[in-house]
């Protein structure tokens, strides 16, 4: 049992995000099979469970690594969201055979134990692989692993404006950590200070190329909508 138990068909909640990839590209490296992607679109931008911004991309992304993607919708209300969240779970172990979930929660208890629950109710193991993992070396392994990421959102002191849409490179990391100890953000954007989108990394077959994005500021905070790209060659 305990062998089976060690690599199986697994879906991952997926939001094309820096954390969401990063844990499937760490469910892979463990030699699991990703049998597809699940995304939820959250009509709430302010939602408690669901990344936002740039989503609807997220089809580009598993083009890009040839992994199945399914979705469901929701209004993005308090705990009804996860009624939805449970309904594309339950999909996926019914359509691709799941037998386990992997998630991009570092810090969230909110969100991992309900995302527990969900697993432990359908009979599937819960994979947070990225929990409580240092943002230092965390960001280490980003960049030693060629993940190209992007941010599409901020919405913190310190991260005005010029973020949107930049590229994160080794420069811009260590721009971000002085303005980390500034102003006492979460590194990893736990908090939702920031929101990532990842144009290519080991998954990807293919990488991405942003054709046409616009930076839309509204007082403290902002987005990165991307409005067209497309897959090119490694």
């Amino acid at each position: 049992m305990k062998k089976s138990m060690n690599k199986m068909k697994v879906g991952v909640l997926f939001s094309g995000g820096k954390d969401s990839v990063f844990a499937a590209f760490l469910a892979k490296r463990k030699g699991h099979q990703i049998s597809c992607l699940m995304t939820m679109e959250s009509q709430n931008s302010d939602s408690y469970m669901f990344h936002t911004p740039s989503i609807k991309m997220t089809e580009i992304q598993s083009n890009a690594m040839e992994i199945p993607i399914i979705f469901k919708e929701t209004k993005g209300e308090k705990e009804k969201e996860l009624k939805d969240l449970e309904k594309l779970v339950k999909k996926a172990k019914k359509d691709y055979g799941i037998q386990g979930v992997f998630t991009g929660a570092v810090e969230s208890v909110y969100q991992s134990s309900r995302i527990k629950k969900i697993c432990d109710d359908l009979e599937l193991k819960c994979f947070n692989p990225l929990w409580k993992k240092n943002p230092e070396e965390y960001w280490e392994e980003i960049f030693k692993n060629n993940f190209k990421i992007i941010i599409t959102g901020v919405a913190s002191f310190g991260l005005g404006k010029e973020w949107l849409g930049r590229k994160i490179n080794k420069n811009h990391y260590n721009e971000l950590k002085k303005l980390q100890k500034k102003f006492l953000f979460h590194l990893s954007f736990e908090g939702g200070e920031a929101e990532t989108f990842v144009l290519d990394c080991p998954l990807f077959k293919k990488k991405i190329k942003i054709l046409k994005g616009k930076k839309i500021w509204d007082g403290n905070s902002g987005r990165y909508n991307i409005e067209k790209i497309k897959l090119i060659d490694k």
